[in-house]
Parts: structure tokens; sequence; C-alpha cells
């Protein structure tokens, strides 16, 4: 152990291990359970021999399960796609099947919607009214979908579109296709039937005395998620490329040894909930060398949505993920929102991140609860990130108040009150960002144990610390193009602000706000380029400010 503690040290470089060290005795990624990868037998189970053929009219349903099948029941193998391009509705896994699909292979999911039954399925954590996915499977062991073919979810049939969020000959083709246009024209939905489920209170959560032939009407409203593993065991996802979902592409729900290599998501950037992959309530999981193009968030970890996740009680745990890339997304890697069940120890390492809306994105709302916690992230790098570049915020979706200059009304803990606590973040470069870093907490729960360090950020505004207690900053580099202030400080306490650099001369190094704010350490930093060091506002006492070259 004092050898690995030592090359880590080498690794991160003195400056950075302190944080670290003090985690590394009781936390290392080198201790967590490794998922266990799935073997197969050499036999093969060719899809051409159970009557399948390429040629984008046949729908090849029947014979590609068939093969699924007997190759399920005589003990496992391969199931073969060949070369060609393959139409076929839902396609279900079964243990012990390798379902490989060749370089040159296209499997086309149908765009009539007929083929797909509507089932009892999962949305955000709660039950509720789905159409069957295009690619699933439900309690099964020992499962793999391998090859570098394409599986296409055929989305753009499902999906309602923005007009902002199209060209001006898209939408003429979209509204040319058929569908509906809203009556503000600001909206295409894909039916009649969309319009009512997207008009319906609670349309996909499944009521009390319901049957699922009781929601027909609304059938196109309830969008699949491409690839649904549920309960599975021993779960490779390897090589392959998974484009045009319907909604969230890759859901692994309540899996256990899930690993994805090489693998490769394609959602347009404006394709509605085009999450890539969502690891909920998963254990033991291993995400590595793959790209993500997504119309949300690109690699999520979730573990259910307000009391039905904390009912379930399974935290998304012991995850490892490296060399990783991520395209236009809305977080490049995030936790949350529906993390009611909890997430801990996981490790994020060599990943980058290009044209994201968020970096690094850890999001929560009151009413989740849970609880994230033992979070360690290193050598992130990053480019023209739209908003902030590191995120951590507990107003997900909800308008953030502030009780400067008023009397604070702070709500009581609860069982629906969330935690972000001990996250250990080292080796971020950012070359553009709206905001370096924002960590904003509640009144009634701040976030916790925050540390980031040996970081260099470019960004139009620099840091935010809101409601959030003992953070440290630690050898960060900020080049910030608003020269206004460069950190700003709310009612949080246990600040340690140390060797903190600007490239850019500003006005106000430091602002700090609200009689809450306490025990702020501003270390080996030379505040002398600004032409006011710090700033007391809103009751804030002068005294909490402590400096020491």
């Amino acid at each position: 152990m004092k050898r690995k503690i030592i090359l880590l040290a080498a690794l991160l470089g003195i400056g950075a291990y302190s944080a670290w060290a003090q985690a590394a005795a009781k936390y290392s990624w080198t201790n967590l359970p490794k998922a266990k990868v799935p073997s197969f037998k050499k036999d093969t189970f060719n899809i051409v021999k159970y009557g399948a053929i390429a040629d984008g009219i046949t729908l090849n349903t029947t014979s590609i399960n068939a093969a699924i099948t007997a190759c399920s029941t005589k003990g496992g193998g391969v199931v073969l796609i060949p070369q060609g391009l393959w139409l076929t509705g839902p396609i279900v896994l079964k243990s012990n099947v390798n379902l490989h699909v060749s370089r040159a292979a296209l499997v086309q999911f149908t765009d009539d919607k007929r083929q797909y039954k509507l089932v009892e399925g999962n949305y955000e954590g709660h039950p509720a009214v789905r159409n069957e996915s295009p690619l699933s499977g439900t309690n099964l062991e020992n499962i793999a979908i391998t090859g570098d073919g394409i599986f296409d979810g055929h989305g753009e049939v499902w999906r309602a579109v923005g007009k902002d969020r199209v060209t001006d000959p898209e939408w003429k083709q979209l509204v040319a296709s058929g569908g509906v246009v809203s009556n503000d024209g600001k909206t295409w939905s894909p039916s009649e039937s969309y319009v009512k489920g997207n008009s319906t209170k609670d349309a996909t959560l499944i009521q009390p005395g319901k049957k699922l032939e009781d929601y027909a009407d609304m059938k196109d409203f309830f969008r699949p998620n491409m690839v649904v593993f549920t309960n599975c065991k021993n779960v490779l996802l390897q090589g392959a490329t998974f484009q045009n979902s319907p909604a969230w592409c890759l859901h692994m729900l309540l899996c256990e040894d899930l690993t994805l290599k090489d693998v490769h998501v394609r959602n347009q950037w404006n394709a509605q909930n085009g999450d890539g992959i969502d690891a909920e309530s998963c254990r033991n999981v291993l995400i590595e060398g793959s790209t993500f193009d997504a119309g949300d968030d690109g690699i999520c970890i979730k573990s259910g949505r307000d009391a039905e996740g904390r009912k379930r009680g399974k935290p998304t745990e012991n995850v490892v993920v490296r060399n990783n890339v991520v395209y236009r997304a809305h977080g490049g890697f995030v936790i949350g929102s529906e993390m009611s069940g909890g997430a801990r120890n996981i490790f994020v390492t060599n990943c980058t991140f290009i044209g994201t809306d968020i970096g690094l994105r850890f999001k929560t709302v009151r009413g989740r609860g849970g609880i994230v916690e033992n979070i360690f992230i290193k050598n992130i790098s990053m480019r023209d990130i739209v908003h902030e570049a590191i995120l951590f915020d507990m107003y997900y979706q909800t308008k953030a108040t502030s009780a400067l200059g008023q009397k604070a009304d702070i709500p009581a803990v609860n069982e629906g009150t969330p935690q972000f606590r001990n996250f250990y973040v080292s080796n971020v470069t950012c070359n553009g960002a709206e905001k370096a870093i924002l960590v904003r907490g509640l009144p009634e729960m701040s976030i916790k144990g925050i540390h980031l360090e040996n970081m260099t950020i470019k960004a139009d505004k620099g840091a935010d610390l809101v409601e959030a207690n003992n953070i440290s900053l630690k050898n960060i580099t900020l080049d910030i193009k608003d020269q206004k202030q460069l950190i700003y400080v709310e009612n949080s306490s246990a600040i340690t602000l140390d060797n903190i650099k600007s490239i850019k001369p500003t006005n106000l190094f430091l602002s700090i706000n609200g009689d809450r704010s306490g025990k702020i350490e501003l270390l080996h930093t030379n505040t002398a380029g600004a032409k006011n060091k710090a700033e007391f506002n809103y009751s804030a006492d002068k005294n909490v400010l402590t400096e020491a070259k």
C-alpha cells in the first residue's frame, strides 16, 4: 500500500497529492470489485439460417429472435448478424448469448410503431408505460453485444422537435412529412397520439386500476429507450455503434458486473432525452475507451427518483470510467438528478469533453434524498464548454433562492434532502467555458467536502461557492474574461483557497457574502493583481478571512 501511495503522489504531483492522500488510505479503485466479463461458447448461430434477409425491406424480427432463442436453449454461444441491412422490430436478448454484429452490418429498427407493444417499463426511476425497447433483456446472466456494426433506433419518428432546434429546411421537411404542428407553430409532434400523451398530466406513470391497453390512444408518446437491460449480471457491450435512439440510448438498470468497451453512441444534439448511457442502480461497472455524442447527458450515473428511488435503496457503486470522449451533450460526466438511491465509490480518469453544455455535472434537487459520496476524478480535458466547466447544483430545474438581505427561512432536513459530499477532483484543464466552477448547495444541507486541485480553466467568469462547507481549491489557475470578480462566496464556511492564480487583472479577487459565511483561508496566493483583495456584503464578518503567504 505504501508503494501505491508513493506512485499516486508521483502521478498526480506533490501539489495535488494532499487531499487525495488523505482519502487514499480509505478509498482506492484498485480495491474496488472488478466487473466480471462474460464468456461464451464458440458455437455460432447465423441469423441467415433462421430465415433473415438483408434487403432492407423484410422484417427480420422473428428470424433474429429465433436465432437468439436457439442459441440460449443449446447452452449459449454467438448469434451472428453478418454484413447487410437488416430491418427488424424489437430484439430480446437471452442468457449466455453474445449478439455479434459484423462491421459492415446495419441493424435498422423499424419505424412501424405497431411492432413495439406497450410494456410496463421505467421512466426516471418510476414504473411507467413505455413502448417495448428496440433491444432489451430482463433477469439475464452472461450476455453481450459485440462487433463493430451499427444499431439504428429510428428515433426521428418518435421524437417531438422544437422549431428553434432545427434549420428552416429541416423544419419544412418535418412539416411536409405529416405529424402535428402546435398552435403557436413552435413544435412539431409525430402524431395526434403523441400530442394527447404530451398534454395529459403524468401520462407515463401507471395509474392504479389501469391496464396497459388503457393507454393505447397515447401510444406514440411513450418513447422507448433504445437498449434496456434490467436486473442482468455479467453484461458486456463492446465495439458496436448505437445511434438515433428514441429516448435514452443505453439504459442499464439494476445490473451487476457491467462492462462497456469501445462503444460508440451517436444521437443528434437536439435529440429529446437523448442520453448516451445511464447506469442506474448498478454495481461493479467499467466504462472504458468509448465515445459519446448525445442529445442529453453523455455518461450519466443514476439510482432512481424521489420516494421510489429511496424505497428501492440501490446505489450505483463501484464504478470506473476511463479513457472516454464525450462530444456535444448536456454534461460530459454526470451524476443525477435521479440519484435518490445514492451513488458512491466512483472513479473517473483520462476523459475528454468537447462542446458539452457542462463538463463535470452533479445535479439534484429538494425531494430527491439520497447521498452521493466518495467520488474521485482526475485527468480531465475540456474544450468549448457552453456553461460551467464544473458544476455541483442542488437546484436542478428549479429557481435558486438566496437569503441575502432578508431573514433566512431555512427548511427542515428530511428524507427528501439530498447530500453531496467527499468529491476529489484533480488535474483538470478547460479551454473555454461560461463559468469555471459553481458549487451551490441548499441552506438546510450544504455541499460538503469538495476538493479541487491542480486546474487551469479559461472561462468568461470565475468560481461561485454558495451554501458550501469544507471546500478546498488548491493550485487553481483561472484565465477569466470578466474582470469584475474572481471568486464569489455566499453563506459558506471552512473554505480554503490555496495558491490561486489569476492570469488577467481583476477588480475584485474575493467577494464574501452573508452572515453564515465563516472561516475562509487564503493561502500562498498573490492578490496584487487585483484592485481589491476582498469585499464583505450582507452582514459578512471581515474576521472570517485569514491570509497566509
